[in-house]
């Protein structure tokens, strides 16, 4: 499979309404920014050799690392081919329950096509089921961002040029999609001016539902994003502070979020809620 086609097999961490530098092991890398393209080498030259990249591996803290392992290695095993090579960034919960998950393997990819190397990279919303074997894939759904806007709004443009937000390439074009809200893109740069935030997800890649349930998800209208690690500190870290986290959530409340979801339960719903599946990254959600 061609990653950079996001074509892939079959085809929302919860808004919980109603109810980076890497971790030692876990090989986590930053996200770039999105498509580019390598300049061609010489003509009759060699053709250039593709990026080098590392296995994935879950965080010893992760509630279920065996579910987000073997999602990763479906994408990994697909992703890799003679012409093609892919790092998966990141990979959170979109929802985790007993015997059922989403993972969300959000991923950087290069393509070679002759003497040109193509930059991209997607996330892939991987639903799984656990049998007596372990973990199994059923499906697996690519981002799809949408065509980038005509024309963008200031706080977009801030945003994409922002050295202290790391959106991954789907973030990327969901933003340049001119289909986030304002109210999502203010949020991330006044945060940013305290933190460096990694961004998991903004829109394209996840559930349209709340896992689980039948109610929207505030990802795929362009009202949330999630944070994946803080100041290069990855949310799901056991050495990670817990005040690094808690601040970080009060600071996405005061950003403006009617919906802020992690690890800890810092007050009651709607504001505030915590689950197993918002064990390793921060949800912040937006009414308009």
């Amino acid at each position: 499979m061609v990653v950079a086609g996001a074509a892939v097999l079959l085809g929302a961490c919860g808004d919980g309404s109603g109810s980076p530098g890497a971790a030692p092991g876990t090989r986590r890398t930053t996200p770039t920014a999105g498509t580019s393209t390598v300049p061609a080498t010489p003509t009759g030259g060699s053709p250039p050799a593709l990026p080098a990249v590392n296995a994935w591996h879950p965080d010893p803290n992760d509630l279920a690392p065996l579910a987000k392992l073997t999602a990763v290695r479906r994408i990994e095993a697909t992703g890799h081919t003679h012409d093609t090579a892919l790092q998966v960034i990141d990979a959170q919960y979109g929802g985790l329950l007993a015997d059922t998950a989403s993972v969300l393997v959000v991923t950087r990819s290069w393509q070679r096509r002759g003497h040109a190397i193509t930059a991209d990279g997607h996330t892939f919303d991987v639903r799984l089921t656990r049998t007596t074997e372990g973990w199994r894939v059923t499906a697996v759904h690519p981002s799809h961002p949408g065509r980038p806007a005509g024309v963008l709004t200031p706080a977009a443009r801030r945003v994409l040029a922002s050295d202290r937000i790391n959106l991954p390439p789907a973030g990327r074009r969901d933003v340049r999609s001119g289909k986030v809200h304002e109210s999502v893109l203010d949020a991330m740069l006044r945060l940013g001016t305290t933190y460096r935030i990694h961004v998991s997800v903004v829109r394209s890649g996840h559930p349209i539902h709340v896992f689980g349930t039948t109610r929207l998800s505030d990802h795929p209208q362009g009202r949330a994003f999630d944070t994946w690690a803080i100041d290069g500190q990855p949310v799901v870290g056991a050495g990670t502070p817990r005040a690094l986290v808690e601040d970080y959530m009060h600071a996405a409340a005061a950003a403006g979020s009617y919906n802020v979801g992690g690890p800890y339960l810092l007050g009651q719903a709607p504001q505030w809620f915590s689950d197993a599946t918002h064990h390793d990254h921060v949800h912040a959600g937006f009414s308009t």
